[in-house]
C-alpha cells in the first residue's frame, strides 16, 4: 500500500502529467496504419514504419525494454516479460495493438488537428490512434516503466502483448504472437488476459463499467451473380445486377432474428437496472425477473428496441448483424455484367454461430434463386445442380476464416473477475481528478464487445479473457476510427492509474 500511495501522489504531479501525455502524442506521431491488402512484414513496406515506433518506445520506455525480456515476432509484434519471484503463479498478461487505422485520403482537412500530429491542447490529446489503441499500449508501458524507477519486483510474471494488424484481423501480430506465446508457455499458461475494449459511464448518481466479456463472431459473405452477358441493347428481363439486387433486398427483409437470452447483454441491462434508482419501478422489478423469465425477457427486448433512437443499437447487442459494404458489377454501359458482386458483413450474436448465418442465407436466399431459374452454390452446403438456369450464385466466406463467438469466462464470485472488478471499482473511487466520478457509487458489470480483438487469437491462454481500456466515455471527443478522434488527457491518466493498480492487485491475489 505504501508503493500504491507514492504512485498516487507521483500521478497527480503535474510533471508525471506532462510526461505521461507527451509518451502519448509521440506514439500518435508515428502512423502506423495497417491496411487489409498488406502482406507479410518483409514484404511489403507498408509495415517499416513500426520500425520508427520501436525506437520511440525503446527510447520513451528505457527501464522497460532493458528490464524485461524482450521477443519481437514476425518482426514487429512485441512481447515483454516480466520475470516474477514465483514461478507456481500464472502470469498476467496485458495486451493491446500498434496500429490504426488508415486516415483516407482527403479526410486530414476535416480535422481539427492533423490526424498525426498528437496535440494536446490542454484538455484533449489529438490524433488518430489517441483512442484505439496507442492509449492502452502507452498506458500499459507508461504503468511498468514507473514501476521499474520504483524498483517493484513481481511476485507474478507479467507479460505485455502489443499486436501490429489488430485493425485488419490481427494475423500477423496477435496470430504469431499467440503461437509463440502457446509454443513457449503451453496452454491455459495464463492467469488472466485483459485487452482493449469496454469502458466506463456515468449513469444518474452511478458510474458504471462494463468489461466486454463476450466478443461477437464474425462472417464475411460474398454473394457472386454469375450471367452470360450480352449486349445491352436486347436485355433479359433482369440482368446480373438485378438478380443481385432481388438478393440483397431479401436479405435486408428477412434480418436475423434479435434475441435477448441469458448472457452478457442481459447482465449489462440487469446491472443497470440494479442499481440506478432513476430508472422507473417496473422496468427494474422486470429485468429482474428476466433472468429465470423467458416472458419477462421478451417484453424487456421490446421495450429496449422500441427506445426512441436506440432500436438499431440493441438490435446489434441482442442480435447477429448485417451491412452490405461492397457491391461491384458491370465494366462498360452498352454490355451486360458478366459478374456481379457484394459483400455482406456479419457480426454474429455471442448466442448463435457461423453455421446459423449459413442457414439463414439458404432459408432466405434459396427461394428467390428458384424463382428467378438460377442455380444455387451455397457454401457448399447444397446438391450440385446441373439443370440448364439463367445464371449463377455463389456463396462463400470471403476476406477472413470465419469466427465463432467468443468462450463466455467466469464472472462474478470468480477469483479473476474479482480481481478486475475490485480494481476497476478502486480506481474509479478514488479517481482524484477535477471531474472525479470518486462521488458516484461504482459498479461493474458484464457486457458485449461488437467488434472483434486481438483475444480471437488467445482463446487457447486462459479461459479468463476480459476486454477493458478502463476509457471513460465522456472522456471521448468523437470515438474510435473517427474523424477528430481524441481522449482527454485527465482520462488517460486515469488508465495509468488502473493498469498499476490491477498490476499490484493481480500480485497480490495468489492463485486465479
Amino acid at each position: 500500500m505504501d508503493l500504491l500511495k507514492t504512485l498516487e501522489d507521483l500521478y497527480s504531479q503535474q510533471h508525471f502529467k506532462s510526461w505521461a501525455i507527451e509518451s502519448l502524442s509521440g506514439a500518435v506521431r508515428i502512423p502506423t496504419e495497417s491496411f487489409d491488402d498488406m502482406e507479410k512484414p518483409g514484404k511489403d513496406e507498408r509495415w517499416d514504419i513500426f520500425a520508427d515506433l520501436h525506437v520511440y518506445l525503446e527510447a520513451r520506455f528505457p527501464l522497460v525494454f532493458t528490464s524485461l525480456a524482450v521477443k519481437k515476432v514476425n518482426t514487429y509484434g512485441l512481447v515483454l516479460y516480466w520475470q516474477g519471484s514465483d514461478p507456481s503463479l500464472k502470469p498476467l498478461m496485458l495486451t493491446g495493438h500498434q496500429d490504426v487505422v488508415p486516415v483516407p485520403d482527403g479526410a486530414a482537412d476535416l480535422w481539427k488537428h492533423p490526424p498525426y500530429s498528437g496535440h494536446y491542447d490542454g484538455t484533449y490529446i489529438w490524433g488518430r490512434g489517441s483512442v484505439d489503441d496507442k492509449s492502452t499500449t502507452i498506458s500499459t508501458l507508461t504503468t511498468v516503466e514507473t514501476l521499474l524507477k520504483h524498483e517493484f519486483q513481481p511476485k507474478r510474471s507479467v507479460i505485455l502483448a502489443f499486436g501490429i494488424d489488430e485493425e485488419s484481423g490481427g494475423l500477423q501480430g496477435a496470430g504469431a504472437i499467440a503461437k509463440y506465446l502457446l509454443n513457449t508457455y503451453g496452454a491455459d499458461s495464463m492467469a488472466i488476459i485483459v485487452d482493449e475494449g469496454g469502458g466506463y459511464m456515468d449513469y444518474n448518481n452511478i458510474t458504471l463499467a462494463a468489461p466486454m466479456t463476450a466478443e461477437k463472431g464474425r462472417v464475411d459473405v460474398l454473394i457472386e451473380v454469375t450471367t452470360l452477358g450480352g449486349h445491352s441493347s436486347m436485355p433479359p428481363p433482369h440482368t446480373g445486377i438485378g438478380y443481385l439486387s432481388k438478393l440483397i433486398s431479401a436479405l435486408e427483409d428477412n434480418p436475423f432474428p434479435v434475441e435477448l437470452v441469458p448472457g452478457a447483454a442481459l447482465q449489462a441491462v440487469q446491472c443497470l437496472a440494479a442499481y440506478d434508482e432513476a430508472l422507473p419501478k417496473a422496468y427494474r422489478e422486470l429485468a429482474a425477473k428476466a433472468a429465470t423469465d423467458a416472458r419477462a425477457r421478451e417484453q424487456m427486448k421490446q421495450i429496449l428496441l422500441g427506445q426512441p433512437g436506440m432500436h438499431d443499437l440493441f438490435a446489434a447487442r441482442m442480435g447477429t448483424t448485417q451491412a452490405v459494404d461492397i457491391s461491384q458489377g458491370g465494366a462498360k454501359v452498352n454490355a451486360l455484367p458478366e459478374r456481379s458482386m457484394a459483400i455482406v458483413d456479419h457480426r454474429i450474436a455471442d448466442w448463435s454461430s457461423v453455421a446459423a448465418v449459413y442457414e439463414h442465407y439458404i432459408d432466405v436466399l434459396a427461394p428467390v434463386t428458384a424463382r428467378f431459374n438460377l442455380t444455387l452454390d451455397a457454401f457448399g452446403l447444397l446438391p450440385n445442380d446441373t439443370r440448364p438456369s439463367a445464371g449463377y450464385v455463389r456463396l462463400a466466406p470471403t476476406f477472413h476464416a470465419p469466427l465463432e463467438p467468443a468462450p463466455i469466462p467466469p464472472t462474478f464470485g470468480a477469483p479473476a473477475w474479482d480481481v478486475l472488478a475490485g480494481t476497476i471499482r478502486a480506481t474509479l473511487s478514488s479517481s482524484q481528478r477535477a471531474d472525479s466520478l470518486s462521488t458516484k457509487t461504482p459498479y461493474v458489470g458484464p457486457d458485449v464487445m461488437m467488434g472483434n480483438t486481438d483475444t480471437q487469437y488467445y482463446w487457447n491462454l486462459t479461459s479468463n479473457i476480459y476486454r477493458y481500456s478502463h476509457m471513460g466515455y465522456l472522456d471521448l471527443y468523437n470515438g474510435a476510427h473517427t474523424i477528430n478522434e481524441a481522449i482527454k488527457a485527465e482520462g488517460f491518466l486515469e488508465m495509468i492509474r488502473f493498469h498499476s493498480r490491477l498490476i499490484l492487485n493481480a500480485d497480490e491475489a495468489g492463485a486465479l
